[in-house]
């Protein structure tokens, strides 16, 4: 008591403020002491490692006059992060603070709170709280450490400058791995030639690549959800730098084109990084995060002909190579630099730091009895594909980006063929995607206002939103597609009739659907599966780079075959009309998308857990079972997830922001 009453005497010096008999009392009669106890109680805590009184009802005699404060202080070490911790220590709902230095309930309106009964500690703990008592049922006498204790070490946590900083080299390592998928055409010609291949068979190097890229972002994925995303990634890019080396110095063209398939299966691809988003935003936060990833995966597909036209000129096809391992090097060295941002992985290391200083806590991957087994690899490795053929939301919406971005490849590969007309070479003709850019920077700004304006309507209505609110500016952006592809035909007649500046006008709408479509799907699905959103995305990856793979081996064949005096202009006007075939399920996913949503089981299931439990997203580690093994058929735990403290805690009708 002795120490309590000094610190309340320190205070009243600092703000001036005393009733003459608090030194004697131990009690704060006055309401504007409140936030000098507040910081006191921060500065005390955090730069002393003896907590400043563990009696809690000492504590509680201290701060017990309040008058009707919001909360209590509670200076036990245990209530530092560890909402659920005050349930046993008899405070009525609505007193506690999340943790002893943690904002009002105003301020987190997602944190969840006892209910009636719980007053007396003989009541029932709030839905997905654990007490004190069951957290010491283990046998063993070990206590599990769950995210709401270290709250402060997860990636929800970072500092805004933190969070855009490790996207800035996301986007880097993004741009990287896409642009080795494109700069590889511009190899088509030297190749043929060096090695006495036709042009045809020079492609199957671009199509094996993307074929395997497709499945290594399959096979990456989920293991990124098992073992951190750092590991993953570090991983990827040490392989795929690798497999470069061979490809540049290769005595033959089948050593490239084996080592452009291990490429391709060594690359993580978009699945992992939008994994990565999951990690720091909640998923009514995330869309500005998503938007700036989907950015960097269709930019690096622009920016490498342009890169590209001028290594054909001026260097040997060695370069294309050699440069595709420069810049997979760069990327690596500043992604070394990063820290993790997976959960369970963080609480893991929170765990061990916490039991060097004599707490007897474990992670639920430490407290896992055994290791993973050969089943449970299988159903790791097969949980994108499960997701893929189970649920409708992933099924749909990849099918449609991947279809999508099938149509703008086969689009794309006919640019030599279009602009030789004008007499472009390779430089120019590499050049003339700048417009490709310039649609998808356009596509980007028209998306921010939407996000503000949904993040503002989140605010003060966090119900007032459906999932398919994510899709709405598609519906608007989407029809630019099958215009642009229409209007690029019929621009392609080449001088005297038409000016090249025309076809590029019209590749810039195609650009701007292209992000769109992309954008808006991998939107729905990251918000959708939340943790789990590396495995959903990796369909997607699949489909795209699947299709795209596919396409890379018809395109230029299709438009020298098409036709006799107008072969350029009617391949383009087909892919005109199979893109309103692509694009009209979108409206038809707008507007029954909640039956949709019905079918799709582990979408719902995540979302009734939220519901439940007053969080975006389930559990982070923890040791029970839950519904992702009923789902995935794992023995002993599902990918582990956090608990999001955010809005929208039982938000929507039908899922609605719940499951999105």
């Amino acid at each position: 008591m002795a120490s309590t009453t000094s610190d309340l005497a320190f205070i009243t010096m600092l703000f001036g403020e005393s009733h003459g008999d608090e030194s004697r009392t131990g009690m704060i009669s006055s309401p504007r002491l409140l936030p000098a106890v507040n910081i006191w109680a921060i500065i005390r805590f955090e730069l002393s490692d003896l907590p400043i009184d563990t009696n809690y009802e000492t504590n509680d005699q201290f701060f017990g006059n309040l008058p009707r404060a919001p909360w209590k202080l509670c200076f036990c070490r245990d209530c530092h992060f560890a909402p659920s911790h005050h349930t046993r220590h008899g405070d009525t709902p609505g007193t506690f603070p999340q943790s002893s230095v943690s904002r009002s309930s105003t301020d987190d309106p997602g944190k969840r709170e006892a209910p009636d009964g719980a007053a007396d500690g003989s009541g029932p703990v709030a839905e997905g709280t654990a007490t004190h008592q069951e957290k010491l049922q283990r046998p063993d006498g070990k206590i599990e450490l769950r995210e709401e204790d270290c709250w402060d070490k997860l990636g929800f946590a970072f500092p805004k400058w933190k969070k855009w900083g490790i996207l800035s080299v996301i986007f880097a390592v993004q741009v990287s791995m896409n642009f080795n998928a494109s700069i590889y055409a511009n190899n088509v010609t030297p190749l043929s030639s060096h090695f006495g291949i036709s042009e045809q068979a020079a492609r199957v190097g671009q199509m094996i690549f993307l074929v395997a890229y497709a499945f290594g972002s399959e096979f990456w994925a989920p293991w990124s959800e098992e073992i951190g995303r750092w590991p993953i990634m570090q991983m990827s890019l040490t392989l795929v730098n690798i497999w470069q080396i061979p490809c540049a110095l290769a005595p033959n063209f089948g050593t490239i084109v084996v080592c452009r398939a291990l490429g391709g299966l060594s690359s993580a691809g978009g699945s992992v990084t939008l994994g990565m988003v999951a990690d720091m935003w909640e998923p009514d936060e995330q869309q500005y995060a998503v938007a700036y990833i989907v950015l960097s995966s269709v930019a690096g597909s622009a920016i490498a002909p342009i890169i590209g036209g001028f290594l054909t000129k001026f260097l040997s096809w060695h370069w294309n190579f050699w440069l595709q391992l420069i810049l997979g090097g760069f990327v690596q060295f500043l992604h070394f630099w990063m820290p993790e941002t997976r959960c369970s992985i963080l609480v893991t290391r929170e765990a061990k730091r916490r039991r060097k200083r004599g707490e007897n806590v474990w992670s639920a991957d430490e407290l896992r009895e055994k290791g993973l087994g050969v089943r449970d690899v299988l159903v790791i490795w097969a949980r994108p594909f499960v997701m893929f053929i189970r649920e409708p939301i992933v099924l749909c919406l990849s099918l449609l980006s991947g279809f999508s971005d099938a149509l703008i490849f086969t689009f794309l590969a006919s640019y030599k063929l279009v602009y030789e007309q004008w007499g472009f070479g390779p430089v120019d003709t590499g050049l003339a995607f700048i417009p490709i850019i310039i649609g998808y920077f356009m596509a980007y700004a028209s998306f921010l206002p939407w996000i503000h304006r949904h993040c503002r309507v989140r605010e003060r209505d966090p119900d007032a939103l459906k999932p398919e609110a994510r899709l709405y500016w598609l519906l608007w952006t989407a029809p630019l597609e099958p215009i642009g592809l229409f209007g690029f035909a019929w621009t392609s007649l080449g001088p005297p009739l038409t000016h090249w500046i025309a076809p590029m006008i019209f590749s810039t709408l195609i650009a701007i659907a292209n992000y769109a479509i992309y954008m808006a799907t991998i939107d729905y699905m990251v918000a959708s599966y939340g943790p789990y959103s590396a495995s959903a995305t990796g369909g997607n990856a699949l489909a795209r780079d699947l299709l795209a793979g596919i396409a890379a081996m018809y395109s230029i064949p299709m438009y020298q075959n098409i036709g006799h005096r107008l072969h350029l202009e009617w391949p383009s006007t087909i892919l005109g009309c199979l893109a309103i075939i692509v694009t009209t399920p979108i409206y038809i996913f707008y507007w029954w998308g909640p039956k949709i949503r019905e079918h799709s089981r582990f979408a719902q299931t995540l979302a009734s857990e939220r519901r439940s439990r007053g969080a975006h997203v389930t559990t982070c580690g923890t040791g029970t079972s839950g519904p992702e093994e009923a789902y995935f058929g794992t023995r002993s735990r599902a990918p582990s997830q956090c608990t999001s403290r955010g809005r929208g805690a039982a938000s929507g009708a039908d899922g609605a922001d719940g499951a999105v």
